[in-house]
């Protein structure tokens, strides 16, 4: 995690974990300095809830406040969710 404390961050290590994170996916970080002095960030996952997950599986992002502020009205568990290619086939088959 960078120095300064970001409120987003980017997936980009989902080994582990391939239902709870998607690489390349945006998610919120609930700021917790208990997590992060032993190296991990909160985050809210696909659950919806928020866990501890090792700092080096995300990428820290700076963004304008103006997108802070409309990512933050969207509901935690789907911010900027994407449907994935294997989720929109599945739901086609349904």
């Amino acid at each position: 995690m960078s120095r300064t404390r970001a409120t987003f961050a980017v997936c980009v290590n989902n080994k582990g974990y391939p239902a709870s994170l998607e690489v390349g996916k945006l998610y919120r970080v609930i700021p917790d300095e208990e997590a992060e002095r032993h190296g991990y960030l909160r985050v809210v996952d696909e659950s919806g809830e928020d866990y501890a997950y090792s700092s080096e599986r995300f990428f820290p992002l700076e963004i304008p406040t103006r997108l802070k502020r409309a990512l933050r009205a969207v509901p935690a568990n789907r911010t900027l969710q994407r449907t994935s290619t294997r989720a929109r086939a599945a739901e086609r088959q349904r």
